[in-house]
Formats: structure tokens, sequence, C-alpha cells
């Protein structure tokens, strides 16, 4: 006779074979990409150090921390969005799948950030499609905010580069393309194509408004850490100040479309250096400024990722 104690435990049902499989390249995913970031932390770490001798460390740590609290408010907007597409996450789980995830980006391609937070996403018991449409709309939204802040650094990025006048040209189109309306149609019709489900429900002004105002903040505060580096070794000022986050919000939109490169590698430091020298530094320190931010990014990504997996096992464990 079957007793009580001879039946599994509830919600301990042992895992099949797929899903031990599963979880084996879950975590070989994992270390991949760690040993990516690891590897170009790496390759950028003597020039770093050479950098910041010249900054004080008061700088050095406060440039740091501006740069994870614009990595916690970006992950903030993207639980945001994918609250609203189902049953709330909360922030500790939705910055696990989010910022783990997040580390896919330094394997060349960013693709592998998205299919990582997918995976993560359906460790925790929600559905890929969730996460995906999340992620995308996130940034779709992050890119018309950076759009916007961009304007910050007309004079010095057309003064550099004149071609960049497209950037501002597609605000108006970037701006009219967040009407809830026109969201909803644009993500419905990418699902469709991918052949994904469709949105339960129209997104709303307050979840949009609510990811845009993330993504700003995140690029001012990103301003911050880089107008703190450069604030070292000169007198930027306000005005410095205004330019260095119209840089950061360049220099990630630009690097944003340079999938093809690990984390817009390379991209992102051009568009740092063509600004940087407006506000008065030498093409030499705005270089070592810009690997010094790379390197400090890194840094800040993988400082994060692993106190949001940590945070999210002692959650479990509690509970």
């Amino acid at each position: 006779m079957t007793t009580v104690e001879d039946l599994p435990a509830a919600g301990k049902q042992p895992k099949s074979t797929r899903a031990k499989i599963l979880d084996v390249v879950r975590w070989v995913a994992i270390l991949l990409v760690i040993g990516f970031a690891a590897k170009q932390l790496a390759a950028n770490w003597g020039e770093f150090w050479h950098t910041l001798r010249d900054v004080a460390w008061e700088s050095s740590l406060l440039s740091l921390a501006a740069l994870v609290a614009a990595i916690l408010v970006s992950t903030w907007g993207w639980q945001m969005m994918v609250d609203d597409l189902g049953e709330p996450i909360g922030y500790a789980r939705g910055a696990q799948i989010c910022l783990v995830g997040s580390l896919g980006k330094y394997v060349p391609g960013s693709v592998w950030a998205y299919l990582l937070q997918m995976e993560l996403g359906r460790k925790a018991g929600l559905a890929r499609a969730r996460i995906f449409t999340g992620s995308l709309i996130q940034l779709g939204v992050g890119v018309v905010s950076a759009l916007v802040v961009s304007l910050l650094a007309a004079p010095a990025v057309f003064s550099n580069s004149p071609r960049a006048l497209w950037l501002f040209v597609l605000i108006p189109l970037g701006l009219a393309m967040l009407h809830p309306k026109i969201l909803t149609w644009g993500t419905s019709l990418v699902l469709r194509i991918l052949r994904r489900p469709p949105l339960q429900h129209p997104l709303g002004w307050r979840v949009i408004g609510k990811v845009f105002g993330a993504s700003t903040a995140a690029w001012c505060l990103q301003g911050v850490h880089l107008w703190l580096l450069a604030n070292s070794v000169g007198a930027p000022g306000l005005g410095g100040f205004v330019l260095c986050v119209g840089a950061m919000a360049v220099a990630m939109t630009v690097g944003t479309f340079a999938f093809i490169l690990p984390s817009g590698v390379g991209v992102r430091e051009v568009a740092q250096v063509a600004v940087l020298t407006a506000s008065g530094l030498t093409v030499g320190q705005a270089t070592a400024f810009a690997v010094a931010s790379r390197v400090m990014f890194t840094v800040a990504d993988l400082l994060t990722a692993g106190f949001a997996a940590v945070a999210a096992r002692s959650a479990r464990s509690v509970a």
C-alpha cells in the first residue's frame, strides 16, 4: 500500500532528462558569457589602471556607483515592462533574469543577451515570449529616449561628424512610435512575423512613461559617470556635464546598433571621444577615459549581475 511518505513532495517532482540538459546548457551559457566579459576586462585592465592613476579615488568610486545606479534603474524599467505583460515578478526576480541575461552582450552578436534572458525567464517559470517582448519594447523605448537625450550633445556631434544628422531626424518619428496604439501595433507585428503569441492587452501610457523615464534616468546617470572622470583632469563644468550626458546617450545608441560587435565595442568609444574632445579634453585624455568607461561598465555589469543572482537565490531559500 502506498503511503503519503512514498509520494513525491509537492512542487519537488523529479526533473526530466530534458530539463536537466537545459539546466546544464544554461549554466554553460552563463559561464561562457562571464568568460567573454572577463576576457574583455583583462584586455583593457592595464590601460584602465594607467588612466585612473590621475583620477582621485573618490571620483573613480562615485563614477562606478553612478554606473551601478544606472543599471539598476534601467532594470527597474525592464521589470515594469515585463510586469505589465503578465503576473508581476518582483524586482529581485526580474533583476536576476535581466542582469545575468544581459551579460550575453559580451558575446559577439548582442542577440545572445536576449536569448539568455529568455532562457533564464523560462527557468523562472515565465514564457520566453513574455521576456522577449518586454526586452524588445524596452529596447525601442530606450533608443527613442537616447535620441532625445542626444540633443544635449548636438553641437559637439555635428562639429565632429556632420553625417550624424540622421540621428536627430529620427527623433520625431521615434516619439510618434511611442504612442500606445502605434507601439502596440508595431510590437504585435514583430511578434506575428516571429510567430510568437500576440500581446494580451494594448500597451498604455503609464507603463510606456515608466520605461521612458527609467531609460532617461539611466542615460543621465551614465553621463554623471563620464563627467566624474572628465572632471578629474579638467573643469568641464555644467556645460561639460550636459555634453557628457548627451555623449553617453549617443554612444550607447550607436553601440546598440553595432550588434555584430560585443557590446558595441569600438563604436561606443569613437562617439565618446568625439564629444569629450569638444568639451576641452585632448584626444589622448578622451580616448583614455573612453577605455576606462568601458572597463567600469564591465565591472558594474558583473557586480550587479552577481548581486542579483545571490539575492534571488537567498529569496528562494527563505521562501
